[in-house]
């Protein structure tokens, strides 16, 4: 495929990257759902992570030594995420999907995003809100009950009905290994692709960071679509640093598919 027209050179040179690819894979982090209305962690100002210390609401150990802080922090990011909705860009990637154009979207975001905009092949290597899990019994209790038993409890922690231990969102916290499956399942795809798309993403959280490597030592090209610098962007085959919203609508118009 040929791609020859289109808003910029770079666009036309990812489309046809992609056109051309027979295997394409987007790698999404916190950035793809800004747009969304969800801040992202690490940007001067707004980013998550300036106003908390994550190492004191956001690992494992904080989850056991402190329930009750930690879902002071968890309790407002279940309601910060409540009601918020895929953006143009999550609308992108399905419809690369939907036209053969992308396997799989492996992502770092726990927002559902693009479960609800409808990406078929989705890998969350950081797990989801959509459930939470007693770590005593095993008991998994779905969002809706999760959010409707942190209303109810007077001290802001939802608990287990079986064994009344807090329940913990089936994240990955700090302190804890990804799931080995998901893992996995995303190294494969990415030693596979002929092209990464790394969306949103800082490339700077391991062991998701790794993963573009394992499309390089395969002999794949990486574009990069993200604000701000990445740790790759030297080797980035195309390097985008605009609105991802604009962008994807930009690649997908180029290649003739329909958001």
């Amino acid at each position: 495929m040929d791609i020859t027209a289109g808003p910029s050179a770079e666009i036309a040179r990812l489309a046809e990257l992609v056109g051309n690819a027979r295997s394409a894979v987007a790698l999404t982090g916190a950035g793809i759902s800004v747009p969304s209305g969800i801040p992202d962690f690490r940007t001067p100002g707004t980013g998550m992570w300036e106003k908390v210390d994550p190492m004191e609401v956001a690992h494992i150990d904080a989850f056991r030594r402190d329930p009750v802080r930690f879902w002071s922090f968890y309790g407002q990011r279940f309601a910060t995420l409540g009601g918020k909705l895929p953006n143009g860009a999550h609308d992108a990637l399905v419809a690369l999907e939907r036209a053969g154009l992308l396997d799989a979207v492996i992502t770092q975001n726990i927002d559902m995003l693009h479960r609800t905009a409808g990406t078929r092949e989705l890998i969350e290597v950081h797990g989801s809100i959509a459930s939470c899990c007693c770590l005593s019994c095993g008991t998994h209790v779905p969002l809706e009950e999760v959010r409707a038993r942190l209303r109810r409890a007077a001290d802001g922690v939802p608990r287990c009905e079986e064994c009344e231990r807090p329940l913990k969102p089936d994240v990955v916290l700090f302190g804890e290994l990804l799931a080995p499956h998901a893992l996995e399942r995303a190294r494969e795809l990415c030693e596979g692709a002929d092209v990464l798309l790394c969306v949103g993403s800082s490339l700077e959280v391991y062991p998701v960071a790794a993963l573009p490597q394992l499309t390089l030592g395969a002999g794949g090209a990486l574009a990069i679509l993200t604000q701000g610098p990445t740790p790759l962007d030297g080797v980035a085959r195309v390097r985008l640093n605009g609105d991802v919203v604009a962008e994807l609508a930009a690649l997908t118009g180029a290649l003739g598919v329909l958001a």
